[in-house]
């Protein structure tokens, strides 16, 4: 493996199509934000041909999209699809946001791959965010590498980092995190850092050198040789623990020379298993050079070392019905299974639809089935719909390729698809077909907006229902007891972006407002009021008078209505009315303009007149004979309480649970869940944890995820309601 001095790179300017999964990669980048993914992905387009020089295409346009500053603000937040070729294998290389808050996109990556490369920056190290990602992965068994960058870097370190990432992500076995070359440094410079100049290859032991702008492989000096030695006896011991030869370890510790054919083969099948995971480096190409450093070595191990789609397992597949369909792995030839995994708009082209075909081959102007599983709560509808492909593309930037075909196991873009939203399934109209989704995160931090103008307010909801429909981490809720628009999100970043998609995409101004909670209001205490609504003056006259009892009840019980007229005194038609009458004006509240619930309202008495009394005259006496009944009773305001979970390492429990008493928390207890993380409950009023995304990313450094779940509403401490109450009158 990277033992050719060069590769055949694809031709600049075409697009990149594949006839067979056997002669397709689909590789996700991974890694925080800064760790040079990006860079990364345009290092290798450019050593693959794709594009003749660095960070441009053919046309003189970017690699990037619109400028380049535009572009990396917007790939730094969603996912981006570069196709390259490289020895006749279409690579599709999929780089992700580093920011926690668009997991969403990444998730979608990890959907889309077969293949992991974890970016690790040689100056930052290994954040707690990436160390999940990797376990996520463990937990499916996807191949991953490591790539280590910017050893450009002063105080870069390539043998110290590949300790720290052996240490981050080889807890079971560290002799599995183990690197295949070494960089060569040149002279130093003035600022006393030595830039990598080429690098040696531990199991060929030949020298690439990059110092004069190309690639040229040669033998190492004999004063290297010391150095790569115990690294190289690593290696090997490493890769013939995971070799399927049980017998070659025994072999090797007898002293028996193991040909390196036979150590790069069992390399592959071990990165393919994903039970070894090599680390590369990667530096930047010298001014003029045609390949970065690392990346001739980068491909190759993609190209033989990571699984083709057919060895990858797909998601399981279902008729609409529910019923377990069985099929062939990646069949090209088999039934259209398609998954659309992300969704954006351009302003020329419209709705363009990232797909992911797992069976079939898909192709333009087709007619196909749209379906999906819904998220009703997040404010996407449920398709099950028939819709005709429109153009099938690959895209390059700011380019889209036209393209014939994909085939199972490939990715392309779909223009036009009306209904068809993240997640959905696509499948042949005679054989719809719906595939398992992945599990996206719950947003947990709320954003009430309201729009800035009625033009605004006329655009708003269509604006927003693109925006879900692009995002499935997003979650729209009208609430009906506050009578705000929410955008829930993952974080600010989330927030931040939503809002100017709103603006830039879909013309929308809005503003953000404080976002309210729920609250509610009951009796604390036994109650009595009288409601008369008695008019004479003028026309037809109303007359009702109600005498009512309200007591408080256990949380949970509602509004409880009790009818305890003797003799007639309020006519048997008219009990309703009053109840009626209650119910409304307990939805609107009694005090503070909350609803009102946990009461029990007994109807004791009351008078009527054979010709004045109707309906509305009783509704309105009994909604009177609350508010009465509200001023000579203490007012409970009660608060939405949720359970919330916590899963974080040992490091930052204290820390964690330490917050949540201070925000009034009960804490019900720990429980270990494994590889250091603890899980802490705690019930907790919803109205401190408006920000707790936020707080707890802060809090852990990024390693610690929540949820939450309403369980009841509860009285709320006086001063704690006073301060409420008074936001309330400022805010009015």
């Amino acid at each position: 493996m990277g033992d050719k001095a060069q590769a055949h790179p694809g031709a600049a300017g075409r697009a990149v199509a594949a006839d067979h999964p056997a002669s397709i990669r689909n590789v996700v980048l991974v890694g925080h934000s800064g760790s040079g993914k990006t860079t990364l992905v345009e290092a290798l387009a450019l050593t693959a041909g794709a594009v003749n020089r660095a960070g441009r295409v053919e046309d003189g346009g970017s690699l990037s999209d619109y400028d380049e500053i535009e572009h990396r603000q917007q790939r730094s937040v969603q996912l981006s699809l570069v196709p390259v070729e490289w020895d006749g294998i279409k690579i599709n290389l999929l780089d992700t946001p580093g920011y926690a808050d668009f997991v969403g996109e990444l998730r979608a990556g990890l959907r889309s791959a077969d293949a992991a490369l974890f970016v690790v920056s040689a100056s930052d190290g290994v954040n707690g965010s990436t160390r999940m990602v990797w376990e996520e992965c463990a937990a499916v068994g996807m191949p991953r590498a490591i790539v280590i960058t910017h050893l450009e870097a002063a105080r870069a370190d390539f043998e110290e980092m590949t300790r720290v990432c052996a240490e981050a992500f080889g807890a079971d076995d560290p002799d599995a995190v183990l690197p295949l070359y070494l960089p060569l440094h040149g002279p130093q410079g003035h600022d006393g850092h030595a830039p990598v100049t080429g690098l040696v290859g531990l199991l060929t032991q030949k020298l690439f050198d990059y110092s004069a702008g190309e690639r040229k492989e040669s033998e190492p000096g004999e004063d290297q040789l010391p150095r790569l030695e115990e690294a190289r006896n690593r290696l090997i011991e490493g890769i013939i623990s995971e070799s399927e030869d049980e017998t070659l370890m025994d072999r090797y510790l007898g002293g028996e020379q193991v040909d390196v054919r036979t150590l790069i083969e069992d390399l592959e099948r071990a990165v393919t298993r994903g039970a070894f995971f090599p680390v590369l480096a990667a530096a930047p190409a010298a001014d003029g050079a045609k390949q970065g450093i690392g990346t001739v070595e980068l491909l190759d191990l993609i190209v033989r070392g990571f699984p083709t789609p057919l060895e990858h397992e797909a998601p399981a597949v279902t008729t609409i019905d529910g019923k377990p369909r069985e099929l062939k792995p990646c069949d090209p030839d088999g039934p259209l299974v398609a998954e659309v995994v992300k969704t954006s708009s351009d302003p020329y082209v419209g709705r363009i639809s990232l797909v992911r075909v797992f069976s079939g081959t898909l192709r333009p102007d087709e007619t196909v089935h749209v379906s999906g599983h819904g998220l009703a709560d997040r404010g996407h509808e449920d398709h099950d719909v028939d819709e005709r492909v429109g153009a099938l593309t690959t895209p390059f930037g700011k380019q889209q390729r036209p393209v014939t075909h994909a085939v199972a196991g490939d990715l392309a873009c779909v223009a036009k698809l009306g209904r068809a939203e993240t997640g959905d399934t696509l499948s042949a109209r005679d054989d719809p077909l719906l595939m398992e989704p992945w599990q996206m995160p719950d947003p947990l931090l709320p954003l009430a907006i309201q729009a800035h103008s009625k033009p605004d307010e006329d655009k708003l909801s269509q604006g927003l229902a693109r925006l879900v429909a692009e995002d499935p981490t997003m979650r729209l809720e009208q609430n009906q007891d506050t009578h705000q628009v929410v955008l829930w999100c993952l974080g600010e970043a989330h927030a931040d972006v939503a809002l100017e998609r709103l603006r830039s995409r879909y013309g929308v101004q809005v503003d953000v407002v404080p976002h309210r909670v729920s609250l509610r209001e009951t009796f604390a205490n036994r109650s009595a009021g009288r409601g008369r609504h008695v008019k004479q003056s003028g026309g037809h006259g109303q007359y009702a008078i109600c005498e009512i009892e309200v007591e408080p009840l256990p949380g949970g019980s509602g509004i409880e209505f009790v009818d305890k007229v003797v003799g007639g005194a309020v006519p048997r038609q008219f009990i309703p009315s009053v109840e009626k009458g209650v119910r409304a004006q307990a939805a609107k509240g009694v005090a503070a303009g909350y609803p009102l619930i946990d009461v029990r309202v007994t109807l004791l008495d009351g008078k009527a007149h054979s010709v004045d009394s109707s309906d509305a005259a009783f509704q309105t006496a009994g909604a009177l004979a609350l508010r009465e009944a509200a001023t000579d009773a203490r007012i409970h305001l009660l608060e939405p309480v949720a359970e919330v979970t916590v899963l974080v390492g040992d490091d930052y429990v204290g820390a964690v649970m330490s917050d949540l008493s201070g925000r009034r928390g009960r804490l019900l207890g720990t429980e270990q869940v494994g590889n250091g993380r603890i899980l802490v409950r705690a019930e907790v009023p919803e109205i401190e944890i408006g920000r707790y995304a936020v707080d707890l990313r802060s809090l852990s450094h990024g390693t610690a995820r929540f949820d939450r779940r309403y369980v009841r509403h509860e009285p709320m401490p006086p001063q704690v309601a006073d301060r409420v109450r008074q936001q309330e009158r400022e805010a009015s």
